[in-house]
């Protein structure tokens, strides 16, 4: 392997700031059980639980977990294969230096 240049984890935080400021209802998941892909609107959400958890409308498995706290909050997206996010053309990341 050669040894490349790289950033520390703390460069992604303006690009994931960004990222969860947006409506997340028009993201585009895939459910990793059955494959099925649709917006996160379409996820069957219950609430009747310490968080949120949304099922696949297709096969009804877990595709989200969502438990906030009163200072944290903890995401589970195991259930998604990918989570697609339509962004506005405003500001591209930034690129090597």
């Amino acid at each position: 392997m050669t040894e490349m240049s790289y950033l520390d984890g703390n460069m992604l935080d303006g690009p994931m700031r960004e990222l969860f400021t947006v409506d997340l209802s028009s993201a585009t998941g895939r459910c990793e059980n059955c494959g099925m892909t649709g917006s996160m609107a379409s996820l069957h959400v219950y609430s009747h639980a310490p968080g949120l958890v949304a099922r696949c409308p297709s096969c009804e498995q877990v595709m989200l977990r969502l438990v906030r706290g009163p200072d944290r909050a903890w995401l589970d997206m195991r259930g998604t294969t990918f989570l697609q996010v339509p962004m506005p053309m405003e500001q591209p990341f930034p690129g090597p230096l």
